[in-house]
């Protein structure tokens, strides 16, 4: 459990890192950037799989590239519906995606190093 907390605040706050890197996206607050990660979650558990298998063959020719497209798409839909969390576009919504994701992945292998 307390595995599962510390993930899910390491994405909260490589949302707020994305915020400082990348101009266009801005949070709000601490609480939104919560939200925001559990609501990734929740996308990324239920949606991306199947936005993945139907689009499984421009995956394939792009040799996965396309993996970063869909996480764009994936966090700028979550910019419509999530109050006090905006992206300015599309092309910001795919390097914040990449931004996210790296430093969600890379605090996961901090925290698996951990136990």
């Amino acid at each position: 459990m307390t595995t599962l907390i510390a993930k899910w605040l390491i994405v909260a706050l490589s949302f707020l890192l994305a915020t400082y890197l990348i101009p266009g996206i801005s949070v709000q607050s601490f609480y939104t950037a919560l939200l925001l990660a559990f609501f990734w979650g929740i996308i990324n558990l239920f949606v991306k799989p199947v936005v993945m298998i139907l689009t499984l063959p421009i995956n394939i020719l792009t040799l996965g590239l396309f993996t970063f497209v869909i996480n764009g798409f994936l966090l700028w839909l979550l910019g419509t519906f999530v109050k006090g969390f905006a992206v300015d576009g599309f092309f910001v919504a795919i390097l914040g995606a990449i931004v996210i994701t790296f430093f969600g992945w890379f605090g996961g292998i901090l925290i698996g190093k951990m136990k």
